[in-house]
């Protein structure tokens, strides 16, 4: 009876409310410290490096913290007589003089060498273009001289183990290019070249985002890093400098002429067919990507037929107008085809 009074009581129920909500709170931030976009999950030796440092920092500084806290509490309620040495001379120019300085002057070329070991250009790295637009990223793959071999949309293949040069610029505002798991940020900016190195270690599909305010659907401008074995990799190369395959059935075929009388060739590329467009993403391959719309939905018949239709709903203020007026067999014709280019 004494143990069910105590239960009810408002104390006892608020005592329980917040052990529960420290849990919750303690496992949404352990949850948020791995996966797809997270700094505190490193895959590269670069982000690793980074990584390092960020923890160095953090138990440092919490350490610090707790301490000047605790001499803090001491010095007002501690009784005058006691707490008469932390005024002296010795404690102000060991604590206050000493231990900055000594901390400080460890730091900074422990931060230096980290900054000097990250983002280093490394001879074979297979370089990649990247190039931000209102919202979305063109990617392209450089062959032999530099010029680019084929391009695609919202996503980066990487081969684990081998070094990756990435340029990155931008075709309007500025943006700014940030891969967490991989480590570095860099800026975006129309007329200026930046670069960034690292190198994926071990294979997995990373997310990458804008990370400087572009416009109203800056938030849904999101992309895929996804690292393959060396072997994968190649083939997957070697697919996408491809041209587009022929449609094979009769749904798919009139896709294809939707996609002609449409219009849709002025702003797309399909290599492999008069579309010629460089304005909107090349769409020779993009049946193989994982997501459209910049990260914001997976890829299949379904959601590249609601994008062809509301893409102004879905999304407000991208370049491409929505296509209403087509009907849902159309559409289902027309999205088949995107689908099956892989």
């Amino acid at each position: 009876m004494e143990f069910e009074a105590t239960r009810h009581c408002p104390r006892w129920r608020l005592r329980t409310w917040a052990r529960r909500s420290g849990a919750l709170s303690c496992a949404l931030a352990v949850a948020g410290c791995s996966g797809v976009q997270s700094a505190l999950d490193p895959a590269g030796d670069d982000a690793l490096r980074i990584y390092g440092l960020t923890v160095i920092m953090t138990v440092g500084a919490t350490l610090i913290f707790f301490a000047v806290t605790g001499l803090l509490i001491y010095a007002i309620f501690a009784p005058p007589e006691r707490r008469a040495w932390l005024g002296g001379r010795n404690t102000i120019v060991l604590g206050g003089l000493a231990f900055p300085i000594i901390v400080l002057s460890m730091l900074l070329p422990y931060g230096l060498i980290v900054m000097r070991d990250t983002d280093v250009p490394k001879a074979g790295a297979l370089p990649i273009e990247v190039i931000g637009e209102q919202y979305w990223w063109r990617v392209r793959y450089l062959g032999e001289g530099g010029r680019p071999a084929f391009s695609t949309a919202n996503e980066i293949v990487v081969p684990v183990g081998s070094p990756i040069a990435l340029s990155v610029t931008a075709a309007d505002v500025i943006h700014s290019f940030w891969i967490p798991n991989f480590g570095g940020k860099i800026d975006m900016i129309p007329g200026r070249l930046n670069r960034l190195n690292f190198t994926a270690e071990r294979p997995g599909i990373y997310r990458g985002v804008c990370a400087e305010f572009c416009g109203d659907q800056h938030a849904r401008m999101a992309f895929d890093v996804v690292a393959l074995e060396p072997a994968a990799f190649e083939a997957w190369r070697e697919n996408q400098a491809k041209p587009a395959p022929e449609p094979d059935l009769s749904l798919l075929v009139r896709g294809r002429e939707l996609f002609r009388a449409g219009g849709c060739g002025s702003c797309h590329v399909v290599r492999g067919t008069e579309a010629d467009g460089r304005f909107g993403p090349d769409l020779t391959h993009v049946g193989s990507r994982r997501t459209i719309g910049a990260g914001q939905f997976p890829n299949n018949i379904g959601t590249l037929a609601g994008w062809i239709a509301n893409t102004q709903h879905i999304k407000p203020g991208v370049r491409m107008p929505s296509y209403g007026s087509f009907t849902g067999e159309d559409l289902r014709a027309l999205a088949g085809y995107l689908e099956s280019l892989k």
